[in-house]
């Protein structure tokens, strides 16, 4: 079997500005307004490293401005998007919330960006959901948080594990996501259902590939490794495009990859972000781009969550799902909303 990947050189001048932003930075921060050093009376940020399940996990906790450890703050736990890293907008949103005076984490996924696990680039529902439990283990030790008023923020992929993590953990007593991407659903049945005559094909596939790692072969990826201007401008799919351009060119960082190992699907396709949605009873906030071609996956969802008395949706109005990572007019709306929401319920 082959590896599914785009294989292509990149455009030279953008990919160069991307490598300055994250040379540049100290933290290797590529977001807009990223912090480059810690200043007395200003947020600053913290990287950390844990254990989570024998494996080395990378995380960036942010603390406010004239943070004191011996005083009490609400946390917000949040969970980056398929494929982002700690320093992309998982960072952004996390600096955001950290400059109205909450204490925020973001970790690198297991097996992913700056964090240990081998084969790199698994991407296993089980350990997406099993990162927000351990960021939740780690911040609520953290000096100076109130582990009684624990929010979690998942944005994208991170959107989608965030609702299975808060069915079973209640020390999340405010949950939130932004522009949810429900991995399983889109692995199994395509974007937009695109795929759903290929189904068994692709469990097959899926299936003798990991017969073939479990046997001492190769790693197989699916996914794409790098792609052209032309490739991208071609791509029809708002989500797509946007994104190899967030990813591989604007705010693009070498630890920040599209690729998945293949086995992967063996899990991810038997797995649903909208399933025992009935667990979840805490406040939720769910907000999508008015114009984004992920909604349908917010739509989905967010009826199912029968039992959360507190409840809303929130659109975005005019940004499409990759939009909502950078764009100042749609980040603020979002930041806004997410402010009134843990400010009422954390």
């Amino acid at each position: 079997m082959a590896v599914i990947t785009i294989i292509a050189t990149t455009n030279m001048g953008s990919a160069q500005s991307a490598q300055k932003r994250y040379e540049q930075n100290p933290f290797t921060l590529v977001y807009d307004g990223a912090i480059t050093k810690n200043e007395k009376g200003k947020v600053n940020i913290h990287p950390v490293s844990y254990k989570l399940n024998g494996i080395d996990i990378a995380a960036n906790v942010y603390t406010p401005a004239n943070y004191d450890g011996s005083k009490k703050y609400a946390a917000v736990v949040i969970a980056h998007p398929n494929g982002g890293i700690k320093e992309q907008t998982a960072g952004l949103y996390a600096q955001r919330l950290a400059e109205s005076g909450y204490i925020t984490i973001t970790a690198d996924a297991m097996y992913q960006g700056a964090s240990g696990g081998e084969p790199r680039h698994t991407d296993k529902p089980a350990n997406r959901v099993e990162d927000i439990h351990g960021m939740a283990d780690f911040i609520t030790q953290y000096a100076g948080v109130d582990a009684n008023r624990l929010g979690v923020l998942g944005i994208c992929g991170g959107g989608g594990y965030t609702l299975k993590a808060v069915q079973s953990d209640k020390r999340f007593k405010a949950v939130a996501t932004l522009s949810m991407f429900n991995s399983g659903e889109v692995r199994r049945n395509g974007f937009q259902n695109s795929a759903l005559a290929t189904i068994q094909e692709r469990l097959e596939k899926a299936s003798n590939v990991r017969a073939q790692e479990t046997s001492g072969g190769k790693i197989i990826y699916a996914g794409v490794a790098s792609i052209t201007d032309e490739e991208i401008n071609k791509t029809s799919t708002d989500l797509y495009r946007e994104g190899y351009q967030y990813y591989y060119r604007t705010y693009a960082h070498p630890n920040s990859t599209f690729l998945y190992t293949m086995s992967s699907l063996f899990d991810l396709m038997t797995w649903d972000a909208n399933t025992n949605m009935d667990l979840i009873n805490q406040p939720l906030l769910m907000m999508a781009g008015s114009k984004a071609d992920t909604k349908y996956m917010t739509d989905e969802a967010f009826p199912k969550a029968v039992n959360s008395k507190n409840k809303e949706l929130f659109l975005i109005e005019g940004s499409t799902h990759i939009q909502t990572y950078w764009k100042p007019e749609y980040v603020n709306q979002a930041v806004d909303k997410l402010l009134e929401f843990y400010i009422k319920f954390l």
